[in-house]
């Protein structure tokens, strides 16, 4: 019965639509990982400016995210996400011709404003259409794009590089400077491609009927339901559910007088928690810096690109496992296996740089504790943020609220990019993975104790799970 109810392939679409943003994201996020020593030599950059190459589009996300939830809520979730791609295509192209390290860290920081809005509005537009049994996994299709972006930068970086180094024979000034000559051009520029292939197919998707029916467009919300779902009486079902959810938050009230409120509070502040302490457990530390600390051990430029296509590969096949797991063994089960092994992970990854050296261990074990620790971690807490911050808050104020549980990650995301130097260097590579290690510990207990289990369930009995539980004021 259910599946003729629902039209599947419509609603598959439309996530993966969607999602294009997250492989725009996680591009844009990698492909900086392969420019790093180049740029470094190019402009001879100090270890604090490195950190400021590396983090200035996260300055970008902040600002991003800071607009993300006003722009979702006030303009629609499409609109926003075409807003991103266009950002994504400005800061493509102005890398690839920029003249100065100045102009190259304005178009970062472009670039990572498109990073910030989408990391926001395409996981919650694709929560919003999804139904409650597949939910997440339509939305871990997101967190699958962001790590095929991861390996498609990973390929493109390595690629170029080779080929750059072969002097191959290119006609024209520009192209020779963008694909040889300085080829971190042509890695950054790459992503042209893909932001105009998102830009044009949003164009081709509604909006979020649960926003039309928020800001009292019913007709309209009612005529995308019909196209996902096919019997008119669960159609009916979904706006009268989506309708109550609504009026148990008073319309008189702002969003930020919403946030004061007990049952709403309690939802923001363990999202902002659990999206914060995510990024301190390493996983930005591997993807930005995993070629310089693949070289710190000793490997060749060319051989660091290449264990970190690995690291990408790896990353997408399990989170292609986490996509079919998720919703059968639950949110919290993967974080808790998941997590633990991460923790193995990292404490092995710090006893190799300790004494891995002088011990004579072959740097290939290196590989394999860093391809066991994506394995854990891409199973577990990357394939389930997304997931829990898109379905935890109430509709009224679900775009602002995934605004300040994005807003802590990509602070958490941008102290890791600017500190991560920093650490390696003063802490040493083994202090440094021990720490991470450590960081794993508040993140299981929060999970535990203050996260409900959101398998299975809409968006409304969740939203009433957190109204029923929370005492009010």
């Amino acid at each position: 019965m259910e599946k003729k109810e629902t039209n599947y392939g419509y609603l598959l679409f439309l996530a993966i639509i969607a999602a294009l943003g997250g492989f725009l994201f996680g591009y844009d996020t990698a492909v900086i990982s392969g420019t790093i020593p180049l740029v470094v030599g190019q402009y001879g950059l100090d270890t604090m400016s490195q950190g400021w190459y590396v983090g200035c589009a996260l300055v970008g996300s902040i600002i991003g995210v800071l607009c993300a939830g006003i722009l979702s809520d006030g303009i629609g979730r499409k609109w926003s996400m075409l807003l991103s791609a266009v950002l994504f295509t400005t800061s493509a192209v102005g890398c690839a011709v920029c003249h100065s390290f100045d102009q190259l860290v304005v178009y970062r920081i472009i670039g990572g404003m498109g990073i910030g809005v989408v990391s926001i509005v395409s996981p919650l537009y694709i929560s919003e259409i999804s139904i409650p049994k597949y939910r997440g996994r339509m939305v871990a299709l997101y967190q699958l794009a962001v790590t095929i972006g991861f390996l498609g930068a990973y390929l493109i970086n390595f690629a170029l590089l080779r080929w750059s180094s072969s002097d191959p024979s290119l006609s024209g000034d520009w192209m020779q400077l963008i694909f040889s000559t300085e080829v971190w051009r042509g890695m950054l520029g790459m992503e042209t491609i893909p932001a105009l292939l998102f830009l044009v197919a949003i164009l081709f998707i509604p909006e979020s009927p649960r926003w039309l029916i928020l800001r009292h467009k019913d007709d309209r919300a009612r005529a995308i339901l019909r196209t996902m779902h096919r019997d008119p009486e669960v159609v009916e079902s979904q706006m009268s559910e989506t309708r109550a959810a609504i009026a148990a938050t008073s319309a008189e009230q702002s969003s930020l007088q919403l946030l004061r409120e007990p049952a709403v509070l309690r939802p923001v502040l363990i999202g902002v928690a659990i999206a914060m302490l995510g990024q301190f457990m390493g996983v930005n530390a591997v993807l930005y810096y995993g070629p310089s600390i693949f070289e710190g051990a000793g490997l060749a430029a060319q051989d660091s690109l290449w264990y970190q296509v690995w690291i990408g590969i790896v990353n997408v096949l399990t989170t292609v496992l986490a996509i079919f797991l998720i919703d059968k063994v639950g949110r919290k089960t993967l974080v808790y296996y998941g997590v633990s092994g991460m923790i193995v992970s990292l404490v092995l990854i710090g006893l190799y740089f300790l004494y891995g050296e002088a011990i004579g261990i072959s740097s290939t074990w290196l590989l394999v504790f860093f391809l066991a620790y994506i394995f854990f971690c891409a199973g577990s807490i990357s394939a389930v943020i997304f997931v829990f911050l898109s379905e935890m808050y109430p509709t009224r104020i679900r775009g602002l609220a995934m605004s300040l549980a994005g807003l802590s990650l990509w602070i958490g995301t941008y102290l890791i990019g600017q500190l991560t130097p920093w650490m390696l260097e003063t802490l040493t590579p083994s202090g440094t993975f021990f720490l991470f290690a450590l960081m794993c510990l508040p993140y299981l207990y929060i999970v535990w104790r203050l996260m409900p289990e959101t398998t299975g369930k809409s968006l409304e009995e969740i939203e009433r799970f957190w109204f029923r539980s929370t005492p009010s004021r």
